[in-house]
């Protein structure tokens, strides 16, 4: 059997992002730290495929006002349960610098280009390395096939 020959294209935009506080609330962006370095743990789904899987464009991660610098770790996830390890895989991490809020400045976006495909019900699960006052704010382009 050949192999697919023309290009294919995602069918319906998809955009996840986070609306928690790390702890499993809807009160607010992502600020408790999980420094678990294999996806178990407190972690924040940003992104879920759809039935026909999806292709991830770029990650993109937004201060919330004035945080310490930390690091934000990207795992993909096989649609399971996140406390087993095997279902979880880091596939890349960013570096979040510090921010101060004022009333003069935007405050820093940071983007990490993805540019890969993921299965259907597989999540992009995301993770902060050290506890924030203000917090981030999470967001995935892609679109479902």
């Amino acid at each position: 059997m050949a192999a697919n020959t023309d290009p294919i294209f995602t069918k319906t935009p998809n955009v996840g992002w986070t609306s928690v506080d790390g702890n499993g609330g809807s009160a607010g962006p992502l600020k408790t730290a999980n420094t678990n370095m294999d996806g178990t743990g407190t972690v924040t789904t940003a992104f879920t495929a759809g039935a026909n899987g999806a292709y991830l464009k770029k990650l993109i991660a937004r201060a919330a006002g004035s945080n310490i610098a930390t690091v934000l770790r990207v795992f993909i996830n096989n649609g399971s349960t996140n406390s087993t390890l095997a279902n979880n895989i880091l596939v890349a991490e960013m570096s979040l610098t510090l921010t101060t809020a004022n009333a003069a400045a935007g405050l820093p976006t940071f983007e990490m280009p993805l540019e890969f495909a993921i299965p259907n019900g597989y999540k992009v699960n995301v993770t902060i390395g050290t506890s924030v006052s203000a917090g981030y704010f999470v967001s995935v382009i892609g679109g479902d096939y």
